[in-house]
């Protein structure tokens, strides 16, 4: 394993990462730490280009709409706040009753979506953005991470203290149908084309197609998953977890051979994603640094 680019600046755990898509600008890392600072990074180079100054408490998630113009957070001090990622201004902030854990953009990248520890998802029109959001309720217990997908007509959720991912419908405001998992779900990976969804629960790593909700593959790893992520151009995933390892499997087999392992964060993995092109992956620790990895990493002297 070559030597992963190292990111500093969180002076707490980094909770999640996301990448950008691809953009004529290139591609961005955004980041979700404990320290209230969400940081945006090159995707490629890890450089650091801005943080999103304003939150009072932990933020949660953080994530870009489709052309990265715009970013969006979910923090505990009870708000989702919306921000231009190429200022670094606040648009608006989104009062919530209670801590934020989980912000997406619509594909279409005209509502956002929220959900926490109030059990409920709220929906905000971006072009009418003082407008009272829609809300579906129903979650069994609070709600860990929410996005849509089905060209947004359908939301999954993952609640905290519940298995399952609940896939809602936005037209009905019903749960539709509830995906089985054995534990509660810590992370929810739509692949780019809207394909496939990847889970983590336990030491589970499934892949789900996105169109019938049935499960694909599933894998059971020798230790505890808190994040995952599939490249399926690679046909590898990749998965991070309380071992502090970031380990990089087959997927084309129904073992998961285990290609190659990342080892020098010194705290739990709690975020792992591949980029956009499949040819790095990032993850993100307790120890409050992001590490950036090769894919297929160069040998030595060339």
């Amino acid at each position: 394993m070559a030597a992963p680019l190292v990111c500093h600046g969180h002076s707490r755990p980094i909770v999640n990462l996301e990448y950008s898509n691809v953009t004529d600008d290139g591609v961005f890392l955004i980041s979700s730490s404990k320290d209230g600072q969400p940081m945006l990074r090159n995707g490629e180079t890890g450089d650091w280009i801005g943080t999103f100054e304003g939150h009072k408490g932990c933020v949660w998630g953080a994530t870009l709409n489709a052309p990265a113009t715009h970013g969006a957070t979910a923090s505990a001090d009870f708000s989702a706040r919306l921000w231009n990622a190429i200022t670094g201004d606040e648009l608006h902030c989104f009062a919530h009753k209670h801590i934020v854990k989980s912000v997406c953009f619509s594909q279409d990248c005209q509502k956002l979506l929220t959900g926490g520890s109030e059990k409920l998802l709220r929906i905000y029109d971006l072009a009418n953005i003082d407008a009272p959001p829609y809300e579906m309720q129903g979650s069994p217990s609070q709600i860990r991470t929410a996005q849509f997908t089905a060209e947004d007509t359908l939301i999954v959720s993952s609640c905290a203290d519940d298995p399952g991912i609940r896939v809602w419908d936005v037209r009905t405001n019903t749960v539709v149908t509830t995906l089985g998992t054995d534990t509660p779900v810590t992370s929810i990976e739509i692949t780019e084309n809207g394909r496939y969804i990847t889970t983590a629960d336990g030491k589970n790593v499934t892949f789900f197609d996105a169109m019938t909700f049935t499960p694909v593959k599933k894998w059971t790893m020798p230790y505890e998953v808190e994040s995952a992520s599939v490249c399926v151009k690679h046909e590898r995933f990749v998965a991070g977890g309380t071992d502090m390892w970031v380990h990089v499997h087959d997927m084309s087999g129904t073992d998961a051979k285990e290609l190659d392992v990342g080892k020098g964060h010194h705290g739990p993995v709690h975020s792992v994603r591949f980029a956009p092109d499949g040819e790095s992956y990032s993850s993100g620790s307790e120890d409050g640094t992001i590490r950036i990895w090769r894919t297929f990493p160069k040998a030595p002297g060339k």
